[in-house]
């Protein structure tokens, strides 16, 4: 099982760049796309050749929202988009498909911006979905967290760490939140094979700044402690430039 998240920002601009012979190349069983900024309705009869696509668009048109695209003989068994909160869901962020084994989350956090103004919002989704994520923990099969959650955990998962440190996405209790996570039975995933600071998935679109590799390490992949033994390979791939991202992907043994 390869399963593989990407924030595309934008996924007009991404297709219109390549992304679907990304798709085809890469092959993957599963794809979590973030900040899709498009709706449904207007793309999935004529994308994605090979795969069924499941949404979660924001209401707001030109905004966030998720989509999940399933290689069409792989069985889906349950599909469920937002976290049960109305203000939070219509922002189009998280969206959650069953498997046979497992269940994945395909999530695109709030950005608490540079002067703070969306930092309540962003904490309180924090809090929101870990009390989903302790909610679905109780009667779901393994869990399996994907996305942009908008954090860098540790220093070495930013560039410049030391300058960092009153900024969204490195402040404390945004940092807090993946402890939280880890803490509460999950891996992350890349750091099972990686434990090397300069590795990346964000990076300005100033120009040299990713030439430089000046970058943030924002994008995860999550593991249920249980499902750790089935865990081959987590890499990203930052040579991919269709986004200010670049993809990271989890090879599963069956």
């Amino acid at each position: 099982m390869k399963i593989a998240t990407w924030n595309v920002n934008g996924l007009r601009s991404s297709v219109s760049a390549g992304f679907e012979g990304w798709l085809k190349e890469t092959r993957n069983d599963i794809v979590c796309l973030q900040e899709a900024k498009t709706q449904e309705d207007l793309l999935s009869e004529v994308w994605f050749d090979g795969y069924r696509a499941y949404w979660n668009s924001a209401a707001k048109s030109g905004y966030s929202g998720v989509l999940t695209l399933v290689r069409s003989d792989l069985k889906v068994q349950s599909v469920e988009r937002g976290i049960g909160d109305a203000a939070l869901d219509a922002e189009g962020r998280v969206l959650s498909l069953g498997f046979d084994s497992f269940e994945l989350i395909n999530v695109y956090a709030p950005h608490s911006h540079r002067e703070l103004k969306r930092l309540d919002a962003k904490l309180a989704f924090c809090r929101r979905f870990d009390e989903y994520v302790a909610e679905k923990r109780k009667t779901s099969k393994p869990l399996i967290i994907v996305g942009d959650l908008n954090v860098a955990h540790a220093e070495r998962d930013v560039a410049n760490w030391a300058s960092n440190k009153k900024n969204a996405g490195f402040l404390p209790q945004e940092r807090e939140w993946i402890d939280r996570l880890l803490a509460a039975g999950f891996v992350d995933g890349f750091r099972a094979f990686c434990a090397d600071a300069g590795h990346y998935t964000w990076w300005s679109p100033i120009k040299g700044v990713k030439e430089r590799n000046v970058g943030w390490r924002i994008d995860y992949v999550l593991v249920d402690a249980s499902l750790r033994s089935r865990l081959q390979e987590c890499y990203h791939s930052p040579e991919q430039s269709l986004s200010d991202h670049c993809p990271v992907t989890a090879i599963f043994a069956d």
